[in-house]
């Protein structure tokens, strides 16, 4: 097994992931991040939307759709949009590990340095008076808490972040380190990203062990 020995304090962010759920503060956010020279945002479908509003004409070609990196559109209703091969590459990669760079370097993936992602409003949706089995089902995020746990298990270089309320600091901490994030910092993150995936799953098992077979079938025509 690979065994990290060296790591650096500050990280230089310069390709950053976003897709979020929760769209707010991202007028803060992505100002902020275009500030940084040379930086580049990845996003998809609404999220990229919605980046591409608060940034009008400024520094179009810093922001990119994932499927432009990936090659692959996303799968309709947005079911699969980052659950892809280079992705996590990108994020899991140790830069002083050269079995990494040269993987990395053959399938030309970029790194990652930060991604901003929330999940799906499950708990709020399933907790409707109207909210049915399917209604539940489809507000289960597949890709968010994958990319959020890469991320927060290599806090060693990348910035897992998961909610809007750091989006002011972390831009504070760009400025004041010429575009890079704090081991600490990273740290940190990745404490409140693992709280916010172990909450979610939770809320999750909750609401299935919760119903009986007829009460998750109701919604369906089930053919025999």
């Amino acid at each position: 097994m690979n065994r990290v020995r060296r790591i650096d304090d500050r990280t230089p962010v310069r390709r950053v992931l976003i897709s979020v759920s929760d769209k707010s503060e991202l007028e803060t956010l992505v100002p902020g991040l275009m500030a940084v020279e040379g930086l580049v945002v990845y996003s998809t479908g609404g999220t990229y939307t919605r980046i591409r509003e608060i940034l009008g004409d400024g520094a179009p070609g810093r922001l990119k759709q994932v499927s432009e990196y990936t090659g692959q559109p996303e799968m309709q209703g947005g079911l699969v949009k980052t659950l892809d091969y280079r992705i996590y590459l990108g994020i899991l990669s140790e830069p002083h590990n050269e079995a990494h760079e040269q993987d990395r370097l053959r399938l030309e993936a970029d790194l990652i340095d930060m991604v901003v992602v929330n999940l799906y409003p499950f708990r709020s949706v399933s907790s409707r008076s109207d909210a049915d089995a399917e209604d539940a089902r489809g507000n289960i995020d597949i890709g968010g808490p994958c990319m959020l746990r890469a991320a927060a298990k290599n806090y060693l270089r990348v910035a897992a972040v998961c909610d809007p309320g750091d989006y002011s600091s972390l831009i504070d901490e760009l400025e004041e380190n010429d575009g890079a994030t704090v081991l600490e910092t990273r740290f940190r993150l990745a404490q409140k990203a693992f709280g916010h995936t172990a909450r979610y799953d939770r809320a999750i098992a909750e609401y299935l062990c919760d119903r009986s077979p007829d009460e998750a079938f109701d919604p369906y025509e089930v053919v025999r």
